[in-house]
């Protein structure tokens, strides 16, 4: 055994016993970390605080002075709490959070220290852009880029720092964060959401984007992944042969939570009520050493910030428990991967969710307005959305027999299929009162309040209704939720726009009544966007040529998918709502190009150095081991000794066809990849999609072959049986 697989383990089985001892009840701790509406009423004059909550509501902005009393407020508060440093904290497009410090103190001409901190230092920042990811808005030498305050989303103090969420853009302007996009699209949303909705209730005046995420994730013993190159340089496993037992058994899903993981996530749990996370659910999922959380329904933007914000101090909390989080997307081989199920809704100021069916034909009508409405832009831009959640992690998953297929279609039911069904068989045109009543009677009253339970769940459905939202099941674990989110919110937000001007245009040039409008559109929208509904089992063939049929895109691969990217409708969609203007669109583009291109070209680099330097040179030690006994066993027995060497001869001949195949695709491999890297980016992305990664299970297969022959002290690297198995 390798001398770094043996500490690792000998790590893992001397470990003390972990304690964790909570420092009081969930709702005395709940947002005592962040600078929100009881705080700030605390640290705020009245007509300040005014300020700052319509600025929250309304968008207003906030002058200067103003922003000085807020900052003041702020930094008494953070004083007070422990804060010693600030931070504008932001999601630029590398995926992960960022952060820059700056002390509260600053030193006078006289010499003197004091605490400052205000209006513009809490309003903006200049952050280094050239240093991050821009897609070509930016030149290497301009460096320039801002940190812009967002009022939405409260500053919180984590680490004895007061966080400040902002946005991320250029010196012209350019969005070069997660955060900008998401913000326009959910005001796009909220305005063409408020007008569709004053068709059921004149009293509404804002529509609210929900989002409720599910955090998916595997927990491995710090010092055994810390034995794993792979773990350490990209996060999953290269190689590894699967254990005997792995997740067959179904006995880990809902399980009783292991000791030092429930340790872990109570504590996890306490740093994140003080940081007003709202995390409800903890339990098992199905693979071994896979968990999942998940919280309380919030406004998406605040559920992006809470989502980042969470999966930063997991890692942190992990490394008390030493544990390593894995959220890589396929971390092992023949096992579930991880998922970041994102659930959608809207939810109105009256405190209506416009996805719920009520109890009243009315209430029912305006459910499928929204339902309806949704479908119908999925299957406008399904290959958007599956471009929103594609990732080099995510390809390892996807259709992968725990996740959707690559293919986007929207399951809803069989009861609602009937309802939908039933609408699309109403008459064109005006309809009779004889006829309205008998529809509202006999389909729109049909569904009743508890069809909140009455929907069956269809896990190989990437976006599924489950009784009052919209489940996007294909979102990575890995994935920024403000990515699929701005899709989502903009698409819906486009066809609730065309939705109200296509009934408007009949109630004023067709005489039609408002509900009669409201019938004629939406039933032309469920027969324009029957193809996107399917109900069936996904990860079947007959599923892929149905869907091609139906001419849906089946982009199995995040390069064929990106290119709905900058297609002309998305360009369009985009620049239409003012979300993001084409050249942002196009950054986005070459940055996910080139972040795919990158992630597999390390994943090629970490395979070839861990096979040929740790597992060829291991084969070769046990072949000499074996080759040793044979010559002793021709002294001992002469000529004869072939009938007592057999087995170890038949050892040694597997063991040089398995290296010598491991250092032959090797070398092919690293000719290709040498090849792929003189093309322009496009065609380098599909090279490596193509022709690089499909070395990676060949490579694979050769060294999970060696992992069955070499004797167990010698393989170098912790196996998956001790990954998986051990806490």
């Amino acid at each position: 055994m390798s001398k770094l697989r043996f500490q690792a383990l000998h790590d893992v089985q001397h470990r003390p016993a972990v304690t964790f001892e909570s420092l009081g009840r969930p709702s005395s701790l709940y947002k005592s970390s962040v600078f929100g509406e009881q705080a700030m009423r605390q640290y705020l004059s009245k007509s300040t605080f005014d300020s700052v909550q319509t600025a929250i509501r309304k968008g207003d902005n906030i002058d200067r002075i103003t922003a000085d009393a807020i900052a003041t407020g702020m930094k008494s508060w953070a004083l007070e709490k422990g804060a010693t440093h600030y931070t504008h904290w932001f999601q630029p497009l590398t995926g992960a959070t960022a952060e820059k410090h700056d002390a509260f103190f600053e030193v006078t001409p006289g010499g003197h220290v004091i605490d400052k901190f205000d209006g513009a230092q809490l309003a903006q920042q200049e952050p280094d852009a050239s240093s991050f990811p821009h897609g070509g808005i930016r030149n290497t030498f301009e460096a320039r880029g801002y940190t812009a305050w967002d009022p939405t989303s409260p500053a919180f103090i984590y680490d004895n720092t007061l966080c400040i969420p902002t946005v991320f853009v250029a010196y012209t302007g350019e969005a070069l964060d997660f955060k900008t996009p998401l913000l326009k699209a959910l005001n796009v949303i909220d305005e063409a959401a408020t007008d569709v909705a004053r068709y059921f209730n004149k009293n509404v005046n804002k529509v609210t984007a929900t989002l409720g995420w599910e955090q998916e994730f595997f927990l491995v013993d710090a010092s055994l992944a810390a034995a794993r190159p792979d773990l350490t340089l990209t996060g999953r496993t290269l190689l590894g042969h699967a254990a005997a037992k792995g997740q067959q058994l179904d006995d880990h899903y809902f399980g009783s939570i292991p000791i030092r993981v429930l340790a872990y996530l109570k504590e996890l749990e306490q740093e994140c009520l003080l940081l007003g996370i709202p995390v409800k659910t903890r339990h098992n999922e199905v693979a071994p050493n896979q968990f999942e959380m998940a919280p309380v329904y919030e406004e998406a933007n605040l559920a992006v910030d809470h989502n980042a914000l969470l999966m930063d101090i997991m890692q942190k909390v992990a490394q008390r428990h030493h544990f390593k989080v894995l959220f890589h997307e396929k971390p092992f081989d023949g096992i579930n991967g991880s998922g970041k199920h994102n659930n959608w809704s809207l939810a109105t100021d009256t405190g209506v969710n416009l996805l719920s069916p009520g109890s009243t034909p009315m209430k029912n009508l305006q459910f499928l307005t929204f339902f309806v409405n949704t479908i119908k832009a999925v299957y406008e831009h399904e290959s958007l959305l599956r471009a929103s959640i594609a990732s080099a992690g995510n390809d390892y998953r996807l259709g992968a027999n725990e996740a959707p297929p690559a293919i986007i279609s929207v399951f809803i039911g069989s009861q609602l299929t009937r309802v939908l069904d039933e609408l699309e068989k109403v008459t064109d045109g005006k309809l009779s009162p004889q006829e309205k009543t008998e529809l509202k009677l006999n389909v729109i009253g049909k569904i009743p309040e508890i069809l909140l339970d009455n929907t069956d769940r269809n896990r190989t459905s990437p976006f599924a209704f489950t009784g009052n939202k919209f489940e996007f099941r294909a979102v990575g674990a890995t994935a920024n939720c403000a990515n699929p989110m701005t899709v989502l919110n903009a698409i819906v937000a486009q066809q609730l726009i065309a939705f109200k001007k296509e009934v408007d245009t009949l109630v004023d040039t067709k005489d039609m009544k408002k509900d009669d409008a409201i019938f004629n559109v939406l039933r032309e929208y469920i027969k324009d966007s029957k193809k996107i509904r399917f109900e069936g089992d996904g990860y079947g063939e007959s599923w892929e040529k149905e869907a091609k049929k139906r001419k849906l895109s089946n982009n199995r691969t995040t390069v064929e998918a990106l290119k709905a990217r900058v297609s002309k409708a998305s360009v369009a969609l985009f620049d239409s709502l003012q979300i993001m203007n084409t050249v942002e669109i196009q950054a986005r583009y070459e940055i996910e190009l080139e972040e795919y291109v990158k992630r597999i070209q390390i994943e090629s680099r970490v395979l070839g150095d861990v096979a040929r330097n740790h597992i060829i040179p291991t084969a070769l030690r046990y072949q000499n081991v074996l080759i040793d006994n044979v010559r002793g066993l021709k002294d001992i027995y002469g000529d004869d000794y072939t009938a007592f060497a057999k087995a170890q001869t038949s050892i040694i001949k597997a063991l040089s066809n398995h290296i010598a195949s491991i250092n032959t695709l090797i070398t092919e491999m690293i000719d290709v990849r040498k090849k792929s890297n003189g093309l322009e980016l496009e065609k380098k992305a599909g090279d490596y999609a193509d022709k690089v990664k499909p070395y990676f299970e060949l490579i694979r297969k050769q060294c999970d072959k060696l992992e069955l022959l070499v004797e167990d002290d010698l393989w170098p690297l912790p196996k998956y049986r001790e990954l998986l198995f051990v806490n």
